[in-house]
C-alpha cells in the first residue's frame, strides 16, 4: 500500500499506561520505533522505549515537537483532550481520527451516534438538571444507573439508583453535568468484540469475549463466550458497522449486553485496544496490539484466528503479587511495570489457556 509506513518509522503514542506499553512492544516486534507522550514521568510505557515526551496534553509547543518527531500518531486511552487531537491532526496523521474521540468521550453523543447507525442501545435519558430526574425515572421503570457523560471508567462516575431520593443524591455527587440515566437492562451476559479496521477499510474481528465485572472493573474475560453462532455473527457485524460509520483506523472495542432472546444492545465503545482483548496475546495468530499497529501503519491486517480457549484474569492492586507463585501449565502472565500498587488499579493480568472447543 502506498500509504504504508516503512520499517524503522516512528509511531507516536499519546498516553503512557499499560496499553501504550503493550502497543510499543508490539510496534518494536514489527520493526517500528515508538515515541510516548504523557504528562506522568513515571508512566510504565516509558520503560520500553527511549523516545518520550513528558508534558501536559495542552502544551502546544511540546505537542508540535512531538508531531514533528513521528510519522503517525495514535492514542492508548479515550480521554485524550479533544483539543489535543484537533491540534495534532493537521500536523501528522492521527489514527484513529479525532472524530472517534469526540464520539466516545460523551455518552450521550455516543449513544446517539450508534442509534443513528441503526444499532440498538439500552434505553436512556439525558439528565441536564435535577428536574429531569423524576420523569426520566418514571419512563425507565423507577430505577437505573446514573452516569457522568464524560471521564467515567472502571466503575467511576456512576451510581445505581432505585428511587428519586437516591437519584437526587447521586446527581449532587456526580460531576460534571449533564448526566445520563440508563435503564437497568435484564441481560443474560456481557460480551465485547474487539475489531480492527485498516486504512483500506478492511476489517478483522476477534472472537467475542464474555466479561465479568467486579466493583465496576473488568475481572475476567472468557473465550469462547456462551452465545449462539447467530449472536456472534450479529455482534461482529454491529462492531464492523460502527467502525465503518466512524471512518475508523485501528482497533476498536465494542461492549454489548446479550438478552435472553439472543439480541444485542451496545453498552459502549472504546476507540483503542481494549482490556477485554488482552487474551489475544496468548492465543491468537495476531494479537490486538499488533493488529492496531498494523492498522495505523497502513499495513495489511493480520489473522485474528484463535488457537485455544482462554480466560483472561485482571490482577488488581496487590493481586499482582500472585504472579510468582500462581503460574502453572497454560498460564501466561503479563505485569504492567507500574511502580505503585493500590486498590482498584490494574497491575497486570493472567491468561489461562486451555484446549479449543468446537464452535456450535
Amino acid at each position: 500500500m502506498s500509504d504504508a509506513l516503512p520499517l524503522g518509522a516512528t509511531i507516536g503514542i499519546l498516553g503512557g499506561g499499560q496499553l501504550g506499553r503493550m502497543l510499543s512492544l508490539a510496534a518494536s516486534r514489527l520493526g517500528f520505533k515508538t515515541h510516548i507522550y504523557c504528562p506522568d514521568p513515571d508512566s510504565p510505557a516509558f520503560e520500553v522505549t527511549p523516545h518520550k515526551t513528558v508534558a501536559a496534553y495542552d502544551h502546544r509547543d511540546a505537542l508540535a515537537r512531538f508531531a514533528a518527531a513521528v510519522d503517525v500518531i495514535t492514542y492508548e486511552f479515550e480521554n485524550v483532550p479533544a483539543d489535543t487531537a484537533e491540534f495534532l491532526a493537521p500536523l501528522t496523521p492521527l489514527r484513529p481520527g479525532a472524530n472517534a474521540l469526540a464520539v466516545s468521550q460523551d455518552r450521550l453523543v455516543e449513544k446517539a451516534f450508534i442509534a443513528a447507525a441503526g444499532i440498538p442501545v439500552a434505553p436512556h435519558r439525558a439528565i441536564r438538571d435535577a428536574a429531569d430526574l423524576a420523569p426520566a425515572l418514571a419512563e425507565l421503570g423507577g430505577r437505573g444507573i446514573l452516569k457522568t457523560t464524560r471521564l467515567g471508567y472502571d466503575g467511576k462516575g456512576q451510581r445505581r439508583v432505585a428511587s428519586l431520593a437516591e437519584a437526587e443524591a447521586a446527581f449532587a455527587a456526580l460531576r460534571p453535568h449533564p448526566l445520563v440515566l440508563e435503564a437497568l437492562v435484564p441481560f443474560e451476559r456481557e460480551i465485547s468484540v474487539v475489531i480492527a479496521r485498516g486504512l483500506d477499510g478492511a476489517t478483522a474481528a476477534f472472537d467475542p469475549a464474555e466479561n465479568v465485572h467486579r466493583e465496576g472493573i473488568l475481572a475476567t474475560s472468557t473465550v469462547p463466550a456462551t452465545m449462539s453462532a447467530a449472536s456472534t455473527d450479529l455482534a461482529r457485524g454491529h462492531a464492523a458497522s460502527i467502525a465503518a460509520a466512524l471512518g475508523y483506523v485501528g482497533v476498536l472495542g465494542v461492549e454489548f449486553f446479550v438478552l435472553a432472546d439472543g439480541s444485542l444492545l451496545v453498552n459502549e465503545i472504546a476507540p483503542r485496544v481494549h482490556n477485554s482483548g488482552h487474551w489475544t496475546e496468548a492465543v491468537c495468530i495476531t494479537d490486538q496490539f499488533e493488529q492496531h499497529i498494523r492498522a495505523v501503519a497502513g499495513w495489511p491486517l493480520g489473522d485474528p484466528t484463535r488457537l485455544a480457549d482462554v480466560v483472561m484474569e485482571n490482577l488488581i492492586g496487590d493481586e499482582i503479587h500472585a504472579i510468582p507463585n500462581g503460574l502453572g501449565p497454560g498460564v501466561r502472565p503479563h505485569a504492567y511495570g507500574k511502580t505503585e500498587s493500590r486498590a482498584g488499579r490494574k497491575m497486570g493480568h493472567l491468561s489461562r489457556v486451555a484446549s479449543k472447543t468446537p464452535r456450535k
